[in-house]
């Protein structure tokens, strides 16, 4: 009888354990489990070196949401946001991919405009700016090319 109780109180210890475990996992992991109240939108760049889906998508330095998806359509790099119902954002709205610091992590700034009709969500911000190449900047330097 006793062997049966304390094998109940560890089970319910351990499935308390994962609960909590799979709960930081989300919240750490900043995982949307149901879509959450975001709209997507897509972003045209020339080249989105370095930028992975997951990163994030800021407004002013606060984040507003996260890159989806990173795909090549007729050679533009095509890269899906998923942003908060909160932000509106303009056909007027200017993407461009920064780094944190020197060597750090990509993430997409968004300038949202005003003064366009405002974007639907499905559609595509056209005014967008790739980010810069450390490689290719220190290559010109290195093989006497930057004027």
């Amino acid at each position: 009888m006793e062997k049966a109780k304390l094998e109940l109180i560890v089970g319910v210890f351990v499935l308390i354990g994962v609960v909590c475990l799979g709960y930081l996992s989300i919240k750490l992991g900043k995982l949307e489990l149901i879509g959450g109240d975001l709209y997507e939108v897509d972003a045209a760049f020339n080249s989105a070196s370095g930028l992975k889906a997951g990163a994030t998508v800021e407004i002013a330095g606060v984040e507003v949401g996260r890159v989806r998806s990173i795909v090549l359509k007729d050679d533009l790099a095509i890269v899906r946001l998923a942003v908060q119902n909160s932000v509106r954002l303009y056909s007027d709205t200017f993407a461009s991919i920064k780094t944190r610091g020197i060597i750090g992590e990509k993430f997409l700034s968004l300038s949202p405009g005003g003064g366009g009709e405002p974007l639907q969500a499905g559609g595509t911000i056209r005014d967008t700016e790739s980010g810069l190449d450390l490689e290719e900047l220190v290559s010109q330097y290195v093989h006497g090319k930057v004027k």
